[in-house]
Order: C-alpha cells, then sequence, then structure tokens
C-alpha cells in the first residue's frame, strides 16, 4: 500500500517534480560557468537562477500568466542547493566527469516538456505549445551567457533550440498515440538530451549564413 502510495504521488506531481529537476540541472549548469568566471558567491546564485528560470519567466509572460517562481518559493531553494552541491561537491562533481554540458542538455530536455504541457493546460495549440517548449528550455541559457559575458550557445551554430522543437514534435506523436503523461514526458524529454548529445558527440552543426 505504502509503494502504491509514493507511485501515484510521483504520477500526480510528475511535472512538478521534472521542473524541479530541471530547475537544479540549469542552476548547477550557470553556477558553473559563473565560478569559472571568479564570480563570488551572490553572483555565482544569480546566474544559477536566471539560467534556471529565465525560459519559463518569458514563457509565462507570453502566455500572460504570473512567472512560476513567483508563486512558489521552491525555485530559489533548489537554486540555493545546486549552488551549495557544488561549492562543496565540486571535485566529486568533475571526477565523475559530469560537465556543464551534461548538466545543461538534461535541463534543456526537462523544461522542453514542462514548457509544452503548461501551454498544453493553457488551451494553445501544438504548434504553440513546440515553440513554448523551445523558449523554456533555450532562453535560460541565452540569459545566462548574455550575464557572463557569452556570445549565447543557441547562436554558435549548436544543435540546440531544434533539439527542443524535435522533443516537441516527439511529445505531439506520443499524444496522439495515447501514451501516459509520465511516458509522453520522458520520451520527449530523453528525445532532446540524446539529440543534444549526439550533436555535440558528432560535431553536427548548422551552416552559417553566407
Amino acid at each position: 500500500m505504502e509503494s502504491f502510495s509514493v507511485i501515484e504521488y510521483i504520477s500526480h506531481n510528475f511535472t512538478v517534480i521534472i521542473d524541479h529537476l530541471g530547475t537544479f540541472a540549469f542552476a548547477i549548469s550557470g553556477v558553473r560557468l559563473a565560478v569559472n568566471k571568479q564570480f563570488d558567491w551572490f553572483g555565482a546564485y544569480v546566474v544559477g537562477f536566471i539560467t534556471a528560470i529565465g525560459g519559463g519567466t518569458v514563457r509565462d509572460l507570453l502566455l500572460g500568466v504570473t512567472p512560476f517562481w513567483m508563486l512558489n518559493a521552491s525555485y530559489l531553494i533548489v537554486t540555493a542547493i545546486a549552488l551549495i552541491s557544488f561549492v562543496f561537491l565540486r571535485r566529486i562533481i568533475e571526477r565523475m566527469n559530469i560537465t556543464i554540458f551534461l548538466f545543461d542538455a538534461i535541463g534543456l530536455g526537462l523544461f522542453t516538456v514542462v514548457g509544452i504541457e503548461k501551454s498544453l493546460d493553457a488551451n494553445y495549440p501544438f504548434w504553440i505549445a513546440i515553440i513554448m517548449g523551445m523558449i523554456t528550455g533555450s532562453v535560460g541559457g541565452v540569459l545566462r551567457d548574455i550575464a557572463i559575458n557569452e556570445i549565447p550557445l543557441i547562436f554558435r551554430r549548436e544543435i540546440y533550440a531544434l533539439a527542443c522543437v524535435a522533443g516537441g514534435l516527439v511529445f505531439t506523436l506520443c499524444y496522439y498515440l495515447g501514451l501516459s503523461l509520465p511516458w509522453t514526458n520522458g520520451i520527449s524529454a530523453t528525445t532532446v538530451i540524446v539529440i543534444r548529445i549526439l550533436a555535440n558527440r558528432f560535431h553536427v552543426q548548422l551552416p552559417t549564413v553566407k
């Protein structure tokens, strides 16, 4: 009975869980870049927080709703946990070869499906939901790179936003095939992550404009 209740809780709160996992992953990526730029603790926290909530904030403003982090302080807390985890476990993280790229890819996949689902809940069509998923996943990284004075990753021929679009198309397909929400979210997020990793591994890039 107890195990069933845990499974039932996870099922009912799946979106909230992956939203916070994405927040942690993106915050870690932002904190790591800020630390490499020799930011202090507060500066690293701000960069991590911007990375984590930037895309979702833009999405909510476009959808005409109150930005999600203004309704729940847990996102501030998760970012603080990410900062403390990285500061005190930095050597362990680097020894395990958990790089900024991996955290960024995980956050990209998780946030994409959150953006898609929230847009569908607001009764927008799938093409809007896919765009909002892309914004949720990628805009935080753009704001992060601007904050640390780097050219945003999304503009450097990387397969980044297109990975979000691919995840959105997979989400749409899973939805019409009648898959459950956890399976749909999991498959879609995995699609984004795998595309991002494979594109980086095999140096797949978009051509520059001549």
